[in-house]
């Protein structure tokens, strides 16, 4: 009876013991998230302006126990937590909102507008999923310090402002984010995805984001009276050459090899049918991996501008004017092979092989990047993680239905099951450095 009952009380503590598990433990934890994630999405603020945002995230870092810095490098956020000696490991989320009108219909849809720095009235909508990656970041830090007997080392979370603007990374690195705190051994992030079913995640081996360039051009002209065109030299014409030249960029300068995107974004000019403006303005996006090929573009945008102005008759001075906006520049994110593999290795222990997938690079930008361009390089890898409904996913696989993109108005993730899924796939890939000395 006695060895019965030792046999019976040893299966109960093998059934707790299991019932222990990461996915339980978030699941036990996950409605203060969604109440959480409910909040970050009812109350956006745009980039440079993340300061009520800012201090949410703040709050929790600290009741979690970090050591927290605010303020930095704008609204930025750094908690230290530290737990013994062992590795460094870094974990960044993003904060800022996105200038869009929501109109997803949801009974916890934005609201929320503001004055942009034109003084125009615009709604604000977290159209980029920063609300899933804040609560996903919140969850994994408490997931990590209630689990700190099974690792040793210091954990640094931070809260990244202005990453819509490509400034965010910049502005903390500049005020001394790796010499101020630790400097990380490994630098981990995730972003929703728009295109993957919630529950599961993507990682790209190399190359995930690209880089990131806005070009305006101003093109110059003679303006004059619509009816006697042959007294003006139409800035119109010139910059309609120029949108349709500078297509040939990509298409017959860059080798076929490398990815290239030109695309013009906006164009404005004259005030009057009967009016020949004298300018037109244009706005441009550049997007490249390799930094050759972000060159060649710009010097290609320069040399066609130069070219068509004088083709038609335009004095050197009022030659179009390119400018590039480097303060908002970002280069392309390139995962660590090395540390992707491994994350790639202990989120899959944690959500199964069928859940993880291999990700294909995109033309999309993101300033995560950064951190592993410091002058001593550091290992970083960033994966998305899927947010769309499986149910929603499955049937625009059947139909061919296109789903709503990042930057949509109509943009709505599977948000428990994707926060879910987030913050076991960080916890358990942080778990996984802390515990490992190196990354072969």
């Amino acid at each position: 009876m006695k060895k019965n009952t030792l046999a019976y009380l040893a299966l109960l503590v093998s059934i707790s013991s299991n019932a222990s598990t990461l996915e339980s433990d978030v699941q036990n934890k996950l409605a203060p998230l969604e109440q959480l994630y409910l909040d970050l999405h009812q109350s956006p603020e745009l980039s440079y302006h993340e300061k009520e945002t800012a201090k949410k995230i703040s709050a929790q870092l600290d009741k979690l126990g970090f050591e927290v810095t605010d303020n930095y490098g704008g609204y930025g956020v750094v908690g230290i937590f530290k737990n013994g000696n062992g590795p460094t490991i870094m974990i960044r989320t993003d904060t800022d909102g996105l200038p869009i009108i929501e109109q997803t219909n949801k009974s916890y849809a934005s609201k929320v507008t503001t004055i942009d720095q034109h003084n125009n009235t615009v709604g604000v909508m977290h159209g980029c999923g920063h609300d899933i990656h804040m609560t996903s970041f919140i969850g994994t830090a408490d997931q990590l310090v209630s689990r700190k007997k099974q690792w040793q080392g210091t954990l640094i979370m931070i809260a990244q402002p202005a990453e819509e603007v490509g400034a965010g990374a910049k502005a903390m690195l500049k005020q001394g984010l790796f010499e101020q705190f630790s400097k990380p051994d490994h630098v981990i992030g995730l972003h929703v995805s728009a295109g993957l079913e919630a529950g599961k995640v993507a990682i790209a081996p190399n190359y995930a984001l690209a880089s990131v360039d806005s070009v305006d051009i101003t093109v110059k002209g003679k303006g004059g009276h619509g009816a006697y065109p042959h007294l003006t030299i139409d800035p119109v014409v010139i910059a309609a050459r120029l949108v349709l030249a500078l297509q040939t960029i990509t298409s017959r300068e860059v080798t076929p090899l490398e990815p290239s995107v030109l695309t013009v974004g906006s164009i404005h000019g004259g005030s009057k049918h009967n009016i020949i403006s004298n300018e037109v303005k244009l706005q441009l996006t550049l997007r490249s991996y390799n930094s050759a090929v972000r060159d060649q573009q710009i010097a290609a945008i320069k040399r066609m501008s130069d070219g068509i102005a004088m083709s038609a008759g335009l004095e050197k001075h009022l030659y179009p004017e390119v400018k590039v906006h480097y303060e908002e520049s970002i280069p392309s994110t390139i995962n660590d092979t090395a540390l992707a593999e491994q994350v790639k290795n202990s989120i899959t222990k944690e959500l199964g092989a069928e859940n993880v997938l291999k990700a294909d690079p995109v033309m999309a930008g993101e300033d995560f990047g950064l951190y592993g361009r410091t002058e001593q390089p550091v290992p970083i890898t960033i994966f998305w993680l899927g947010g769309v409904d499986p149910e929603q996913y499955q049937k625009a696989q059947q139909t061919g239905e296109t789903l709503p993109s990042l930057h949509s108005s109509l943009f709505a993730p599977d948000y428990p099951l994707t926060i879910k899924t987030g913050v076991r796939a960080m916890t358990a890939a942080a778990l996984d450095l802390f515990n490992t000395k190196t990354v072969n």
